[in-house]
């Protein structure tokens, strides 16, 4: 009886919490511009489907999308975790219509180092801050010590981009390598970038067979984004594709993309295995 009484009040809990957000980490095997562009554009493509966006720049090391957007010099959730701000002022909105954040950079600030306890006090501020966002899109590393800067990035969707060239496919492959020693056996998606519907799917086909037969990991397919010169016209005037040349190719696979993140379970890796959506 008492176990009923528990599972009642914790449904009426999820009940009166709402709908939980939708948070994926990304991570990338591709230079860093290109990551920078995809994210942008998904963020973009997101917003002007009406979704509550928020991009969360988690990067220790590589170029991440707050400082691509010029918004890196702010305060960030660690500061907020050390109560040196408020959770309000990490938060900026930007022209591409979305919200954007910093994990912990700033001025050089790196991932915590004050131990665990102030390690679970991000956390908590991580937990708070995804709470008041539909969408959340994070920017993100596997650290060289084989961990994110807070639990919830690795039990969230996790999906890794790539684009056609060996090394970018070869650092990918390694990556969800890592990621699955460290994760244990889970999916991950696979954006593939810079390349033809036709050479994503063969990219992903190769990716997914290896990755089923060496590592026992499937490999769901989120799509793909052509090579398209209106990507860097639209990032040189300082917008997204989908705004400033909304009839691009690119336009096209980003709001294709968009339709399909922003579905309410879409495609909860880890309910639909392999599945490909090319062509979808």
């Amino acid at each position: 009886m008492a176990n009923f009484d528990f599972d009642q009040a914790e449904g009426l809990r999820r009940m009166l919490a709402g709908p939980k957000p939708r948070i994926v980490t990304f991570l990338s095997a591709t230079p860093q511009d290109d990551k920078g562009a995809m994210l942008v554009n998904l963020g973009a493509s997101l917003a002007r489907a009406g979704n509550d966006v928020l991009l969360l720049d988690a990067c220790d090391r590589d170029y991440g999308v707050a400082q691509r957007l010029g918004v890196d010099q702010g305060a960030s959730l660690l500061q907020v975790a050390r109560q040196e701000c408020g959770l309000n002022e990490v938060i900026h909105q930007v022209p591409q219509g979305f919200a954007v954040a910093s994990m912990a950079r700033l001025r050089g600030q790196r991932a915590p180092r004050g131990g665990p306890d102030e390690a679970r006090r991000l956390a908590k501020t991580f937990d708070v801050l995804i709470k008041q966002t539909g969408i959340v899109i994070v920017d993100g590393e596997f650290g060289a010590d084989d961990s994110f800067p807070v639990p919830l990035m690795a039990s969230a969707e996790i999906v890794v981009q790539v684009s056609t060239s060996a090394a970018s496919i070869t650092a990918a492959y390694a990556l969800i390598k890592r990621l699955s020693q460290q994760l244990g056996r889970r999916p991950f998606g696979i954006i593939v970038t810079n390349a033809s519907e036709a050479e994503a799917k063969v990219v992903y086909d190769n990716m997914s067979s290896a990755a089923s037969r060496y590592l026992a990991v499937q490999l769901t397919s989120m799509g793909s984004v052509p090579a398209d010169e209106y990507l860097h016209r639209a990032a040189r005037l300082g917008r997204a594709v989908v705004d400033a040349f909304p009839l691009a190719g690119a336009s096209v696979a980003f709001r294709r993309l968009a339709g399909r993140f922003a579905l309410p379970g879409m495609p909860q890796l880890g309910r639909t295995g392999g599945t490909n959506h090319f062509g979808a």
